[in-house]
């Protein structure tokens, strides 16, 4: 250890760790070929890729959270809000006044955070809710 590294631990300073992972050489050549199409570094493309992937995964976690405190009705409109019925066409398949199913829906946004059915459609685009109908 060299003088100044010794002087450094000695005034406190701890140097963050460095995070590694193995990569295959076809991710690496995609990573590269990326990092070349975009004229960006590839370990900047990385970072940016892994922020991005980590950001959904929480956002993910998020959803998962709210839709557990969701009522079993509410759940039911909400997955019929993803497959785009209207609330009409929720109340007629819950059977259920127009006004319970619109209860329903405000419900479900409200605890999701949201303020529309599109906005739900997006927060849950990635999930099927086919099994939900009948």
């Amino acid at each position: 250890m060299s003088f100044w590294q010794r002087l450094l631990r000695a005034l406190g300073y701890r140097p963050k760790p460095r995070l590694s992972f193995h990569a295959d050489q076809e991710m690496i050549r995609s990573l590269q070929s990326l990092a070349d199409h975009e004229q960006r570094q590839a370990d900047e493309v990385a970072a940016d890729l892994l922020s991005h992937a980590l950001a959904q995964q929480q956002d993910e976690a998020v959803n998962l959270r709210c839709w557990r405190t969701l009522s079993q009705r509410e759940q039911q409109v909400a997955a019929l809000i993803c497959l785009n019925y209207t609330n009409r066409q929720i109340a007629s398949h819950l059977v259920v006044s127009t006004e319970t199913a619109k209860t329903h829906v405000a419900n479900a946004l409200r605890k999701f955070g949201l303020h529309s059915k599109a906005e739900l459609r997006r927060a849950l685009a990635d999930w099927d809710f086919s099994a939900w109908v009948d």
